[in-house]
């Protein structure tokens, strides 16, 4: 003959589940934060790379030009030809302008409004508005 399960050990009891909610509850609370942290460093080290390879294209069009873009051709001028640009070997970037993490445009200043650099290129940060946020090429 078969033995009837007992109706008793059929299912978890509302306290086992409520134990296991709050379990779940404590782990989210404590690694989200952390994994939010590490998605934030995570892009402005993006940020950095970007900058610094930008950087980069930069150089390569100093050297066919004879100069890096003003403030008013911008890193356009990386992409299409400045209409007053002899020797431009371009383009230099694929696509549009590069934007940075955040989906923010980078701001490029020629010349630079800090000593000893000849321009700025700057991602202004999560809120693209800059101030503390802002990463700027070294």
């Amino acid at each position: 003959m078969h033995a009837r399960p007992d109706v008793r050990d059929a299912g978890f009891t509302l306290l086992e589940l409520l134990v296991v909610i709050a379990i779940l509850g404590l782990l989210i609370g404590l690694v989200a934060p952390a994994a939010l942290r590490q998605l934030g460093s995570a892009r402005t080290s993006v940020a950095r790379q970007s900058i610094e390879r930008i950087g980069g294209v930069l150089d390569l069009y100093r050297l066919d030009v004879g100069g890096y873009p003003t403030t008013d051709q911008g890193l356009r001028a990386l992409i299409e030809r400045p209409g007053n640009v002899v020797n431009w070997s371009g383009p230099y970037l694929k696509g549009n302008e590069p934007v940075d993490p955040w989906n923010h445009p980078y701001v490029f200043r020629n010349p630079s409004s800090r000593s000893a650099r000849e321009y700025d290129l700057c991602s202004e940060g999560p809120s693209g508005t800059g101030g503390t946020e802002q990463i700027c090429n070294q």
